[in-house]
């Protein structure tokens, strides 16, 4: 059996990497399951991320103006009409699904998702934090830690996927399922990772509490984005600590996946990267960079599974670095967050979805 998968998600500098990181996760297992073809449309400003797409085999489609721009809808409907004349020439020799849509942002109004349902499209909706007044999607996913307590309007047909049990993690997290962590009488290796572009540097004014402690046994790596513009000062800047500092820029999975094994701490922004953290076994304190991370980050104090420690903006450093001495110090507070993080994310979510995607 195969299906067309088409995935609607954007990337720039404000909206940050995660949707459609989040979206090649899901195209990366329904590809391994279904065999179908994967395609994305997206307004997507950063070159090394389109050319991640495209290197995981994904078909890829530009878009110059995004959503309320009225060209996005219509040439996104263009788009599907040339896909449903390949279908019904693929669907007289094969068993075929109804094709799929997913949308993964947070403007994309009702309308817009009545029109990708009129076009003879299943829907799913992938959103964080219930912003628009009405949802008219087959599917609705919300894989955050606080989604069934959102007040949802559906059609009623709608098949709501809310919390943590959904959430998808790429093929390079899931070979990572079974493994167990070697957590240490105290922590050295401190992974600093917050988000794809890091438009207000917040890496840096972490790097630069962290360099306040005078632990000569700590080493940080500093995960920058594709999309970072921060680099050249962050170079400058590492370069007269007496913190050994190493840069990761634009990691792969694998060398994410790398990156997390490593560590035995992290400082991370309240995004999408705290579950490939919480299915790593990386103890985490979390940084909120954006809004829509305020549910995550304290979801995940409120839980046991990270510290949150609250408003980039209203962080002080001296805070930070006592934060990260406690944790280096306290074997039983990282074994006991690693516990509640791995409770949270058990690395089956994007099969669970699937699956409702299959039925």
């Amino acid at each position: 059996m195969s299906g067309t998968l088409i995935i609607r998600a954007d990337s720039s500098e404000m909206t940050g990497i995660g949707h459609i990181m989040r979206c090649i996760a899901l195209g990366q297992a329904w590809h391994e399951q279904y065999g179908g073809n994967v395609t994305f449309i997206s307004h997507c400003q950063n070159d090394a991320l389109r050319q991640r797409i495209l290197d995981k085999g994904f078909a890829f489609f530009p878009l110059s103006n995004p959503h309320p721009h009225p060209s996005d809808l219509k040439l996104t409907l263009n788009i599907l009409k040339s896909f449903q004349s390949n279908e019904s020439v693929i669907s007289r020799n094969l068993l075929t699904m109804k094709p799929w849509f997913v949308l993964d942002g947070y403007n994309f109004t009702p309308d817009y998702q009545h029109a990708i349902r009129d076009a003879g499209y299943k829907l799913l909706l992938i959103d964080d934090y219930n912003n628009l007044p009405n949802y008219h999607s087959d599917i609705l996913l919300n894989p955050n830690i606080s989604a069934e307590s959102l007040n949802y309007v559906c059609n009623e047909d709608t098949i709501k996927l809310l919390g943590t049990k959904y959430v998808p993690l790429r093929k390079e997290f899931r070979q990572y399922n079974g493994c167990k962590k070697k957590m240490p009488e105290k922590a050295g290796n401190l992974l600093v990772t917050l988000g794809g572009t890091d438009p207000n540097n917040v890496a840096l004014k972490v790097i630069e509490a962290l360099n306040q402690l005078s632990d000569a046994e700590l080493e940080a790596r500093v995960v920058l984005g594709p999309s970072n513009p921060n680099i050249p000062i962050i170079e400058q800047v590492i370069s007269d600590f007496k913190l050994p500092v190493s840069l990761i820029h634009a990691p792969t999975s694998k060398e994410m996946v790398k990156a997390m094994t490593w560590a035995d701490l992290a400082v991370s922004a309240g995004g999408s990267t705290c579950w490939e953290l919480c299915f790593c076994q990386v103890p985490m304190l979390v940084v909120i960079v954006a809004e829509n991370q305020n549910e995550i980050g304290w979801g995940l104090d409120q839980f046991g599974a990270a510290k949150c420690l609250g408003w980039h903006e209203e962080m002080a450093s001296k805070d930070l670095a006592s934060e990260v001495i406690n944790i280096v110090d306290d074997k039983s507070l990282r074994i006991n967050m690693v516990k509640n993080a791995r409770e949270c994310v058990d690395g089956s979510g994007v099969q669970r979805v699937l699956k409702v995607m299959g039925n």
